[in-house]
């Protein structure tokens, strides 16, 4: 499907990612391969990336538009972003129909500006249906030019306590035991406990509101420096059909 997408480009899976795929093809909502996401399922291409960062460039405050599928395209906000969302919707729906055919739209957003503080605050999971019993759904999302997203990789519930604590600790952004926050951020990406999505990469990610039957993705911004960084944000969230 390559020759059809403009904002995006395909990435080269390796066997095990093939592998992993497969296993979600067949079954989303498959534990332990959640356990192994998120996963890089396209890049943004550059030229476009950089024209995201220089829209981003030029707002000192971040500006969040919520996508509902519903309204006529003629309805919705007129804003130097709204072409790529649009093209960025279209081509991540298309990706989702060959990499998980149960897939329906649910949900989405972008955002752009300068980023001053985590968005949303603090270690955090994507809720998707708002039903305690909902299993995990597939979301996808991207971050452009600056401010990765780190996630907690792995199984979350395998942690020692101590590790938990931490965790919790970023969730809330409070005071533990072992720690302050801010220390711990940093000691928890030196241990590989958290990792980083690279940016101008579209990632596939697990919402969900905590069925025992899944793994959501447990995941947080980046940490702006001083006085904020510009970066855009895209979100594409689906429930299962």
């Amino acid at each position: 499907m390559a020759p059809r997408l403009r904002l995006l480009e395909p990435v080269a899976f390796t066997p095990h990612d093939r592998s992993l795929l497969e296993r979600l093809h067949a079954h989303f909502n498959d534990r332990d391969a959640h356990t192994r996401l998120p996963l890089a399922i396209a890049r943004i291409r550059p030229a476009a990336a950089r024209e995201m960062f220089e829209h981003a460039r030029q707002l000192d405050e971040v500006t969040t538009v919520y996508v509902d599928e519903e309204e006529p395209p003629d309805a919705r906000p007129a804003d130097p972003m709204a072409a790529y969302a649009h093209l960025f919707n279209e081509e991540v729906d298309a990706m989702m129909r060959v990499l998980v055919p149960s897939a329906r739209y649910r949900k989405g957003h972008y955002a752009y500006g300068r980023f001053t503080v985590p968005q949303p605050h603090g270690l955090h999971t994507d809720h998707s249906a708002e039903d305690p019993r909902c299993a995990g759904e597939p979301i996808c999302i991207a971050r452009i030019e600056t401010l990765g997203t780190h996630y907690v990789a792995g199984d979350y519930a395998a942690h020692d306590a101590a590790t938990r604590s931490m965790l919790q600790a970023l969730r809330y952004w409070t005071v533990v035991p072992e720690g302050e926050p801010e220390a711990i951020f940093d000691l928890l990406l030196r241990r590989e406990v958290l990792k980083t999505i690279p940016v101008n990469h579209v990632v596939l990610m697990v919402a969900g509101n905590g069925s025992a039957e899944s793994q959501v993705t447990q995941h947080i911004a980046a940490r702006p420096p001083e006085g904020g960084l510009h970066s855009a944000f895209f979100q594409r969230q689906y429930r299962l059909g």
